[in-house]
Order: C-alpha cells, then sequence, then structure tokens
C-alpha cells in the first residue's frame, strides 16, 4: 500500500450502490447497506453484537485464510533497514497457524530470505520485486526475485507493486521488467500489483500478466465500512472484466482500526474485524484469492500514509493479537 487509492479521474473510480443481498453476515441489523453514502450514519454495536463478532472473527481465523501480506519490520525500522533471518523466522511462527499463503514486497535487504523460511514452515509464497525510480535497486530487486524463484521459493511472482499508481515508471518500462522476469523463470506465474482500475488503464501490462493482482480498498476512496464489502465486490467485477479468462488474486485490501477518517471511511476497531470477517467469509464461499492487509501493524508507515497508516494489522507491532 503506498498512498490513498482514490483515482485521479472520478470516471475511473467505483459507482456502485450496495443491494440489501450483499450486506455483511454479522453487520448490525441497524446500519445502513450503503450506496447514499452521503447520508450513512456510523455502525453502532452492542456488548452483545461485538462478542459475537469477535466470535466470528476467532473462528475464521481459526479455520485458517488464503494468505497475508507480510512485512517483518520491527519498532524502529523501515524499508532500508537490513532484516535478520531470526527475525522473519520470530515472525512468521507467529502467524503460521493461520495462513497457507504469505505476500512479501521485497527481495533485498534481507527480505529475500522470508520466502524460504516460509516454505521451511510450510507456507506458500507470493514473493515480490520493489520497483520503483532508483534503477540500480530495480536492478537488484529483479536479479533477487530472479534468484529465490530459481531456488524454488517462488509460488506466485510479483514484478512491482504499486508503480503506475506512484507513477514510478512508464508502462514501457514497466512491461520490459515483467518480460525480463517472465523470460528467467519460465513455469513460475508471473504477475503485477496495482489498484484494480489501473488494469482496465493498462491493458497491455494486464495481457503480459500469468495472474493479476489487484489491490482492492474501498478505505481509501472514502466508503463507509457498512458499504465496504459490495464496494470491494464491484472492484474485483471490474478487474475480472478487464482481465477476460486470467488468474486473477486480491492482492491486497484490509481496514484499520485506528487513526483519522478519510472522506466516509472511518477506522474503527469494530470495523476492521467486521471487514475481516465479511471478507474471508466472501472469498471463502466465491472461491477467490485473498491476501489480507497486513498480518502486522507498521509503525514506519505514518510518515507515508498519516496516522491511519500504522494500524492495519491482525497483530500490532509487538506480535500481539489485536483482536483475539
Amino acid at each position: 500500500m503506498s498512498k490513498p487509492r482514490v483515482p485521479t479521474q472520478h470516471a475511473d473510480r467505483v459507482q456502485y450502490s450496495a443491494p440489501d443481498a450483499l450486506r455483511s453476515g454479522a453487520m448490525p441489523v441497524d446500519a445502513p447497506p450503503g450506496g447514499a453514502w452521503s447520508h450513512a450514519t456510523p455502525e453502532v454495536w452492542t456488548d452483545v453484537e461485538r462478542v459475537t463478532l469477535h466470535d466470528a472473527f476467532r473462528a475464521v481465523l481459526q479455520r485458517g485464510v488464503h494468505g497475508l501480506c507480510f512485512s517483518p519490520y520491527l519498532e524502529g525500522q523501515s524499508p532500508g533497514a537490513q532484516i535478520g533471518e531470526q527475525q522473519i523466522r520470530e515472525r512468521l511462527k507467529i502467524i503460521q497457524p493461520y495462513t497457507r499463503w504469505i505476500r512479501t514486497f521485497s527481495c533485498t535487504d534481507g527480505h529475500e530470505q522470508t520466502p524460504r523460511i516460509a516454505h521451511e514452515l510450510g507456507i506458500k509464497t507470493l514473493v515480490g520485486a520493489w520497483i520503483g525510480t532508483d534503477a540500480e535497486i530495480n536492478e537488484r530487486e529483479i536479479a533477487g526475485v530472479i534468484e529465490v524463484a530459481r531456488a524454488g521459493h517462488a509460488d506466485i511472482v510479483a514484478v512491482g507493486n504499486e508503480v503506475l499508481l506512484r507513477e514510478d515508471m512508464g508502462e514501457d518500462d514497466l512491461l520490459a521488467c515483467i518480460q525480463r522476469v517472465k523470460d528467467a523463470l519460465p513455469g513460475v506465474p508471473v504477475g503485477y500489483v496495482d489498484a484494480y482500475y489501473l488494469f482496465e488503464l493498462h491493458p497491455r501490462i494486464t495481457a503480459a500478466c500469468d495472474v493479476v493482482l489487484t489491490n482492492c480498498y474501498p478505505f481509501w476512496e472514502g466508503c463507509p465500512r457498512e458499504g465496504a464489502l459490495a464496494y470491494m465486490q464491484a472492484m474485483v467485477a471490474r478487474t475480472r472484466a478487464a482481465a477476460p479468462g486470467k488468474h486473477i488474486v486480491v492482492s491486497e485490501t484490509g481496514w484499520p482500526d485506528q487513526g483519522s477518517p478519510f472522506q466516509g471511511s472511518v477506522p474503527s476497531r469494530e470495523g476492521a474485524v467486521q471487514n475481516f470477517v465479511d471478507t474471508c467469509r466472501w472469498a471463502e464461499q466465491e472461491g477467490i484469492e485473498v491476501f489480507y492487509f497486513a498480518a502486522f501493524d507498521e509503525a514506519w508507515k505514518v510518515g507515508a500514509e498519516g496516522d491511519v497508516g500504522a494500524y492495519w494489522g491482525l497483530w500490532d507491532k509487538d506480535g500481539q493479537p489485536k483482536f483475539a
């Protein structure tokens, strides 16, 4: 997650009214289903509803989710810090009982060890190469992800994360990076990660992907929490329409439990728990592969995303469960 996902062209945004049939399963009965967002009111939870919600959360987590977005940073660390094997292993062991896959974001600065350790723990891997504005770092990332995959530790490879959203690289250069990795890794599915609507705007990128990895954040488009599930369903539907016949994976989605509101999106503990339950139940029912963002809170993200950036995890920055 790089920055708020409000598209620069309003026509690109989802315009969606949530029908009653798509209401979330454990939503308070008096919560509005969404649609007319300017008239939406905050969700109100009774003590009994909170208990029911947290029971549902524990049941979903105990069954295990498809995937979690994983970064091993501890307090005081941020991208560029050197990450050691012991730290990675300790963090992975916390989430090991609850997820079948992890998604990583980098193959440098020690993160290239994560896929091997995950495989040792029986966790599958969606391995990312971080592509940005620094050509030297890009080269190291591409070389790193190829090395990891050739060693047998990448089940899926992602070349770049929200590169087009950040405008870090043009389409032609990004295509060249994707194709280079595909050529180097025959037999390994290779894709690219970005906000859902960018696969509509960049059909050549979409066509180049073996796997279309779509980030879907109702929060960053100002959607009230009670309409988030239906909004995300519309995001996924648009990705499918832009990539017919492609393998589509929701590479990120989530909801923060603290921080400042973003337009109609309001962080809350109950909202974060409800969003997790709704998303995982829907994904399981529909057979959709979802990587939930995120495993752990990351304090460093406050600088990039404001106070809300630090509170997307299911575990806190110290590795303690937040909602169990």
